[in-house]
């Protein structure tokens, strides 16, 4: 009696049939999306008059710390800059006046991210530690340090961080590839957000008061966009050729700029699915470390390697201004909460304010 003989594929071949596939769709899909690329961005800002000239000049310089300035960020009250450095010191600043208000010791170096607390009465900082501690500004006699609360620990360190519209959740991301919710309170883990092939670099929360989509972007190439409430990445971008060190959304929260060491800034449209703009010169060959967007849109600040900081034209993808004076790579560009001054921190273990 003859019998059926089907061998059953293997693994290896199950897989690669599977990965084919999926390349398959995903080239299906692109060809989709292309049909509705009926007009790019540039053609439809030619129309658009050429936007003036942004006059900042230095106004404050912000010394102190003793070595290489890795993240800062301004307080909701406008007025107070937080810094983080390789020297393992957290400051606090008062930006009108170019005064250190507070410094806080932190148990390792290379203090590589720091936040502000929407109500502005919390401090969050950590790096090579792994952990993200969270210090109190407000109220007891005791010295903030005294006061802090170990919020959260990762299995790498810990690069970027931010509280989500709120003083009892923090948001981390880590060189161990995830992103993670926390409550400050207990410290116990909300959520786990994992995707990424590599190190997580950089976060950034949408513009809602829901505060229930963020950004991540990594070493991996990659930009996802994530849901809160489930843990799941519902949108993927993978268009640069280098670590993403910067996200930054729009004010509308339609769209997001991406900052990456292949030198290049990029704009993502979040109904079109898609890259739409980038902004670059065959002059720019260091890395982007920062992006951010001025209060109209109209803007993208980035902040490079070669010790500059620049302003593009979001519509036209032209430069209209540099910004120069520092004397090592700009780690950190921010736009204080009312837009009227921009700040940036650089690896010369200065702050800069510029208006």
């Amino acid at each position: 009696m003859a019998a059926d003989t089907a061998v059953a594929a293997s693994p290896e071949e199950t897989l690669e049939s599977l990965l084919r596939e999926a390349e398959a769709l995903k080239q299906k899909l692109e060809e989709e999306r292309q049909k509705l690329n009926d007009v790019s961005l540039s053609c439809v800002a030619e129309r658009l008059e050429t936007i003036a000239f942004p006059n900042l000049k230095l106004r404050r310089m912000l010394k102190g710390h003793q070595s290489k300035v890795l993240c800062s960020d301004w307080s909701p009250d406008k007025r107070h800059i937080v810094s983080s450095s390789q020297d393992g010191k957290v400051m606090v600043w008062d930006a009108f006046t170019a005064t250190k208000e507070l410094t806080i010791a932190m148990p390792s170096t290379w203090v590589m991210a720091c936040a502000y607390a929407p109500s502005g009465n919390l401090v969050a900082a950590g790096g090579l530690d792994n952990k993200v501690t969270v210090f109190p500004l407000a109220g007891g006699e005791d010295e903030p340090a005294a006061r802090k609360r170990t919020v959260a620990t990762h299995t790498s360190y810990m690069s970027c961080c931010l509280f989500p519209n709120t003083d009892r959740q923090i948001l981390t991301g880590s060189g161990d590839g995830t992103c993670a919710l926390w409550d400050v309170e207990s410290g116990q883990l909300l959520q786990s957000f994992q995707a990424h092939a590599a190190d997580v670099m950089a976060l950034d929360l949408a513009p809602s008061d829901m505060g229930d989509t963020f950004v991540s972007g990594g070493c991996d190439r990659a930009v996802l966009v994530w849901d809160m409430r489930t843990g799941q990445a519902v949108q993927a971008f993978d268009t640069h050729d280098s670590d993403v060190n910067s996200v930054k959304y729009h004010p509308s929260g339609d769209s997001l700029v991406t900052g990456s060491d292949d030198s290049c800034c990029r704009l993502f449209d979040l109904r079109a699915d898609r890259e739409v703009a980038r902004y670059s010169k065959e002059s720019i060959i260091f890395g982007v470390n920062s992006v951010e967007w001025s209060v109209s849109g109209r803007l993208v600040f980035a902040g490079y390697s070669d010790y500059t900081a620049c302003a593009w034209d979001a519509l036209r993808g032209a430069r209209v201004c540099v910004l120069c004076g520092h004397e090592h790579r700009v780690t950190r560009v921010q736009l204080a909460p009312d837009g009227t001054a921009l700040s940036t921190a650089s690896w010369d273990a200065t702050i800069r304010i510029w208006a």
